[in-house]
């Protein structure tokens, strides 16, 4: 059942729409689209007892099947995309970690050709202007100050292709840095940061709209300092990034973001580094050596966690079976919701006619069992 399906009427599954979930609907793909009518003679596929819902998008990102966007060819970068797309996940944008600014720009070139591809979805830059005392697995030596002008040459350096990029936003040269990413139309998050609540407030007012892993790499919530966290949950404006790997977040953290923000400001991400869908082992974060061990990455030095070796589809799975979530509700938070951020929603995060045939098929356990791309399949689904 590989290769192009053509004209094909996926049916008698649950299928989450916009609207809802329709018992026993059914998807009508046409070419790399999702069609609103069937031709005659398409063929049939019966994925009774199964759940049809759309594509993953994850919108933060740094690799998995063995191979880093952070440094390596084009081919290792492409991948570490196919090992996510094999888990569902048929949109991606590519982040990078800190870095030396002339090599990040160098990066950006590269993953902008892979964007004008349409193998990637773009370049999230996650560092070199976060806080040092909330710096996780970045260098610090490498660590700067969110100047305008270097935050411009790295928007250059994308050519159109940066979607996002994370800021300590109470840093010198913080809010002018999120006014100019405004501007042009990239995505201005706040993350790895020590910003109290009023300056977090200020970050959302000059143009922010992204709180990167939400409650990592920033204070605690409290009583009298409520910090950056009791801002982000609150402001309409904000969709927050949650890590749902069981090691990132307690259940109880995930609860409250999804109870407090909404299902509608919430965006599921993996934070994933070279070692998902791959294995234990030793790699490298940029240049910081990482081991993963029992499916946690940590820096050899200091401990650090170190990204994820998370897969959207066990964030799918783990919030609908263990968090007890609503399936509408994650659809809408690990497909719709990105989808938006990144510009994309007027051709990929729904089930729609008109949309790229995009979409993952999973069963009654919500493991997946068929991935589509673009009316192609990258999974196969049972016959």
């Amino acid at each position: 059942m590989s290769g192009s399906a053509h004209s094909t009427v996926l049916s008698g599954a649950r299928v989450v729409l916009p609207t809802g979930t329709v018992a026993n609907g059914r998807v009508i793909v046409d070419g790399d689209r999702i069609a609103g009518s069937a031709h005659e003679g398409a063929r049939s596929v019966d994925l009774t007892g199964h759940w049809i819902v759309p594509g993953f998008v994850d919108m933060h990102n740094h690799g998995g099947g063995g191979a880093s966007f952070t440094s390596g060819t084009a081919e290792d970068v492409l991948k570490g995309v196919r090992t996510h797309r094999e888990h569902g996940t048929t949109t991606l944008v590519a982040s990078t970690v800190t870095g030396d600014l002339d090599e990040l720009a160098r990066r950006a070139a590269l993953l902008a050709e892979l964007t004008q591809a349409g193998e990637i979805a773009g370049i999230h830059f996650e560092g070199p202007f976060i806080n040092p005392c909330r710096k996780g697995a970045h260098k610090e030596d490498l660590l700067r100050d969110p100047d305008p002008a270097e935050v411009r040459k790295l928007i250059d350096a994308a050519h159109g292709a940066a979607r996002m990029f994370t800021l300590a936003t109470e840093l010198p040269g913080g809010l002018d840095s999120v006014r100019l990413l405004a501007e042009h139309g990239v995505i201005a998050a706040i993350g790895h940061t020590d910003a109290t609540y009023e300056q977090t407030r200020a970050a959302i007012d000059a143009g922010a709209t992204v709180a990167t892993h939400l409650f990592n790499a920033m204070p605690p919530l409290a009583h009298r300092e409520p910090g950056p966290i009791a801002a982000l949950l609150e402001d309409e404006r904000i969709t927050v990034e949650l890590i749902n790997d069981g090691t990132h977040l307690h259940p109880a953290a995930l609860e409250l973001a999804f109870h407090h923000a909404g299902a509608h400001r919430v965006a599921l991400i993996t934070d994933a580094m070279d070692a998902a869908g791959f294995g234990d082992g030793t790699y490298h974060l940029g240049p910081l050596e990482v081991e993963v061990k029992h499916g946690v990455a940590r820096l050899v030095e200091g401990g650090s966690i170190a990204g994820s070796t998370l897969t959207l589809d066990t964030a799918f799975k783990r919030s609908v079976t263990l968090d007890k979530l609503p399936v509408e509700s994650v659809v809408q938070a690990i497909s719709a919701n990105p989808a938006k951020l990144i510009g994309l929603y007027d051709e990929i995060g729904s089930l729609e006619p008109g949309k790229y045939a995009d979409l993952v098929v999973l069963d009654a356990a919500f493991d997946v069992k068929g991935v589509m791309r673009r009316g192609e399949w990258i999974v196969s689904p049972p016959s």
